[in-house]
């Protein structure tokens, strides 16, 4: 009995690097993390400027990391600043442009969790000194697995299926079991700075700068046909394959139309896009996807029936998976709306997340 109080008081010493982003969500994980005993240090990762890229005045990564300087003096805990860009410029941005160049629709927050959060950071803070990290993320660890967070709307584990057990069991998600109303509350009661400072949205390196003209900056315009995916007449024009994502209805140069066309497939070597006619078009749906090299978070193999993620905040769906080699293939019980090849699809068990990766092929 006297050593399991040992443990925990021996626990709640331990030294915490919490990632602090300017947003609320990081700062009340610290906050939690102090008030249970932890010697915790905030650290702001400036992982993108755009100072090599001509977009420093639409960044915003100044403001995040005074309003964390902020937070932290508020918290009273030590506040430091690591410089990932060199990192982020290789793993994530290099990544983007060319999977978008190749016609693919890339996922760069889950490269950002993989390469940088918990990788480079993790690395960085156990070298000086660090027992765990920690962040603001809306999900659950417990013995190196990964598990949805109580807040089923704001669940961000999609974001971190490519993480692995040794990763998690040196990491803490201590907003798991609030909700983000709860969130603000304390923030609030606190009186934190940034206690009612608005979520980010988007992409998580752009800030407000519009993601087409952000894409302008390597991939330039290329005007080429759109054509109807089912009767082949050529229905619009568009200035650039990597514009348009699957699925898209808005702004794809085909407005007009009593009933909406939406891109249902892309050829970049033709340079060509299709779109199918209304919402529910047989064209949007697949049937079966196919992961290349599926990442698992534990050693085990992945049961027959589970339930997959193919875009953030969207259904979850019943699938059953084939293993072969190096291929998952999933059949999805019934079929799914615009997958997309380079998006991510992640692997379910009930509240257990146990991996996935990039869609490499669709069969409709």
């Amino acid at each position: 009995m006297f050593s399991y109080f040992y443990d925990i008081l021996s626990d709640m010493k331990k030294k915490v690097f919490v990632g602090i982003s300017g947003g609320v969500d990081s700062s009340v994980a610290a906050y939690l993390l102090k008030q249970q005993g932890y010697d915790v240090i905030g650290v702001f990762m400036k992982n993108w400027s755009g100072e090599d890229f001509g977009v420093t005045d639409n960044c915003p990564w100044k403001e995040d990391q005074e309003m964390s300087k902020n937070a932290c003096k508020t918290l009273e805990i030590p506040f430091k600043t690591y410089n990932f860009e060199k990192e982020y410029r290789k793993e994530v941005i290099d990544d983007f442009y060319y999977q978008y160049s190749i016609g693919n629709t890339p996922n760069p927050d889950v490269l950002c969790n993989k390469y940088i959060k918990f990788d480079a950071f993790l690395k960085l803070a156990l070298s000086q000194g660090a027992d765990l990290i920690a962040t603001g993320h809306y999900s659950k660890t417990e013995s190196g697995r990964l598990y949805k967070a109580r807040d089923k709307n704001k669940d961000q584990t999609y974001f971190l299926h490519q993480l692995n057990s040794e990763q998690l069991s040196k990491s803490l998600f201590p907003l798991s079991d609030l909700l983000k109303s709860e969130v603000r509350d304390i923030a609030k009661k606190i009186k934190l700075p940034n206690a009612k400072r608005k979520d980010s949205q988007g992409i998580c390196f752009i800030g407000k700068v519009d993601i087409r003209e952000f894409l302008k900056e390597k991939l330039k315009e290329k005007k080429g046909d759109i054509i109807d995916i089912d009767t082949n007449e050529i229905v619009g024009t568009h200035s650039g394959v990597w514009f348009l994502t699957i699925g898209q209805r808005k702004g794809i140069g085909t407005s007009g139309n009593e009933i909406p066309y939406f891109v249902a497939k892309k050829d970049v070597r033709k340079n060509i896009v299709y779109v199918a006619k209304g919402h529910d078009n047989p064209k949007l749906f697949g049937r079966t996807i196919e992961i290349e090299n599926a990442h698992k978070i534990t050693k085990t193999g992945f049961p027959k029936d589970v339930d997959i993620l193919i875009r953030y905040r969207g259904n979850y769906e019943k699938a059953e998976l084939k293993e072969d080699n190096n291929v998952v293939t999933l059949l999805f019980k019934t079929p799914v709306w615009a997958p997309a090849i380079g998006q991510s699809a992640v692997i379910f068990k009930e509240n257990e997340c146990l991996g996935g990766g990039p869609i490499a092929k669709i069969v409709i």
